[in-house]
């Protein structure tokens, strides 16, 4: 989704950094693990806002079935999103440092990018899937491309503010949950009938006459995401995806604290039901994100990693295989496809486990196979296409 090339030595071409590949393909498919009972629930994305995504409750029902979908949850909600959102953040320094090596004026070409972004994000909202992350992802990248260019002083304050605003968001939303009384929520009836039976074109006017309250993450979490993208940032910055012994050593660090210090937090808010939810999705999941990147990161320079190559190619087309995953979904699941979701109502969650590892093995097999003969993705190409200076 964004270039990730090592700054080139003068006598080379610029080259990739495996691992950000490798971290990318495991975001996307990471946010897969999330989106995929989005996609298998009734009412789909409306039940997010109506609060028809029922969660399993481990300790109310400890069977196989209930276990195996809290774990398949709990290390996916939230996590590979923060992962993919601080990736952005690299991408963008990345892009910063090869504009400054070239002597160009920054933010220079960068708002077209992101305008480009977004009306891809605005196409993927409108046609597909509501809840996108690029158009909100597009808007971030242009305040950050500004701080870019501003003191590392500045950059830090906006950190922090960024931060502060957001937990206190959460915090409150958290508080106000917990005093609220619970009541049993279920999917909007007319919801439900139009993800089951209604048509594409029908789907997309939903979107559009609810766009206001559809959008509404990406608002919630602005401040979230400017602070991922900043840490994104400062850990490029500081080496921490390079093949050095400094940045095995950053790596070693952030899996140690991220893991250490937000799998217990994460496990005790699961364990706290629905009330404890936006905590633990928006407060603790980056934490364990950043344990995530240095756990992979600690792995990859220690062992031959299996799939590591396949990862890596999704990581390389990226926006290819965000798309095309929540499209692939949309016609499996949805009534104008093949309606599994419908048909398989209320017969437990490994047919929605099994459809996760089902796209995710079409989207590895389609990328290895795609990058034999192109060197990007279908959408990448379109976007560079798009993008190259005229003259």
């Amino acid at each position: 989704m964004a270039d990730t090339l090592v700054t080139p030595r003068a006598d080379t071409t610029a080259a990739r950094l495996p691992l950000l590949d490798v971290l990318r393909g495991a975001a996307i498919l990471g946010t897969l693990m999330t989106n995929v009972w989005i996609f298998a629930s009734p009412g789909s994305e409306w039940s997010v806002l109506q609060g028809g995504l029922s969660l399993p409750d481990p300790v109310a029902d400890p069977s196989a079935a209930t276990i195996a979908e809290t774990a398949f949850r709990f290390l996916a909600d939230g996590k590979f999103l923060s992962l993919l959102t601080m990736l952005f953040g690299v991408g963008l320094a990345i892009q910063y440092d090869s504009a400054a090596r070239r002597g160009e004026p920054w933010p220079g070409r960068y708002p077209r990018r992101a305008a480009f972004l977004f009306l891809e994000g605005t196409v993927h909202f409108v046609l597909i899937f509501a809840w996108d992350v690029l158009m909100g992802y597009a808007v971030t990248a242009l305040l950050v491309a500004w701080l870019l260019a501003r003191s590392e002083r500045v950059r830090r304050v906006a950190m922090l503010v960024a931060a502060g605003v957001h937990l206190t968001l959460v915090c409150l939303v958290t508080l106000g949950d917990a005093v609220t009384p619970d009541s049993p929520e279920t999917p909007d009836p007319e919801a439900v009938r139009l993800y089951a039976h209604g048509s594409w074109a029908e789907q997309i006017g939903f979107r559009l006459d609810n766009a206001l309250a559809l959008r509404i993450e990406p608002v919630f979490t602005f401040g979230l995401l400017v602070f991922l993208f900043l840490l994104g940032v400062r850990l490029h910055r500081a080496g921490a995806f390079g093949p050095t012994a400094a940045g095995r050593r950053i790596r070693g660090r952030m899996a140690a604290w991220g893991l250490g210090l937000g799998l217990p937090l994460g496990i005790a808010a699961e364990l706290g039901g629905p009330d404890f939810f936006v905590l633990g999705r928006y407060g603790i999941a980056p934490l364990v994100a950043v344990g995530y990147i240095g756990l992979i990161g600690w792995a990859l320079d220690r062992f031959a990693v299996p799939g590591a190559a396949a990862l890596g190619s999704v990581g390389r087309t990226a926006l290819s295989c965000y798309v095309g995953q929540n499209l692939l979904c949309v016609l499996l699941c949805y009534g104008f496809g093949l309606g599994l979701a419908a048909r398989f109502e209320g017969s437990g969650p490994w047919w929605v486990m099994g459809l996760w590892a089902a796209v995710s093995l079409v989207l590895v097999a389609g990328s290895r196979l795609w990058l034999r003969y192109f060197d990007r993705g279908p959408l990448e190409a379109v976007q560079h296409w798009a993008l190259r200076p005229r003259r």
